[in-house]
């Protein structure tokens, strides 16, 4: 049974780029949500010196994840003019493409953090 996985990014907002950075994460949802459906959260969070933001991203499986990150060296390129990755985070257990992924990263010197095994909890669908 396909387990659910956590993916977050750990980013360092490069100096003087925070209004920019929150104008194209803010012009980027729309897209990602209309090509990416399998994609159920992606949520971003600044903390209050405006040097990281952290973006979450919950997907239902790993093909899920796999697709989410097909097209995501272009993505990145245009973030990585206000951002800079520090930490990937991983729970639950990647498919082969977001694997090969993260071992391109890696070796770019991104901490990558993967606790594969899931435990259990629950994912509480919007009612009403």
């Amino acid at each position: 049974m396909p387990h659910p996985i956590v993916f977050i990014v750990r980013n360092r907002i490069k100096q003087g780029s925070e209004k920019e950075f929150r104008e194209f994460y803010r012009d980027s949802i729309p897209r990602i949500e209309a090509s990416k459906p399998d994609t159920l959260v992606q949520l971003a969070y600044i903390d209050k010196a405006a040097a990281e933001v952290v973006i979450l991203r919950l997907f239902p499986n790993s093909e899920a994840m796999d697709l989410h990150l097909q097209g995501a060296d272009e993505r990145s390129k245009a973030a990585y003019q206000f951002i800079e990755p520090t930490t990937i985070e991983i729970y639950g257990e990647p498919g082969n493409f977001a694997l090969e992924i993260m071992n391109k990263v890696a070796v770019s010197g991104i901490k990558i953090s993967i606790l594969p095994q899931y435990m259990g909890g629950f994912i509480r669908p919007k009612t009403g």
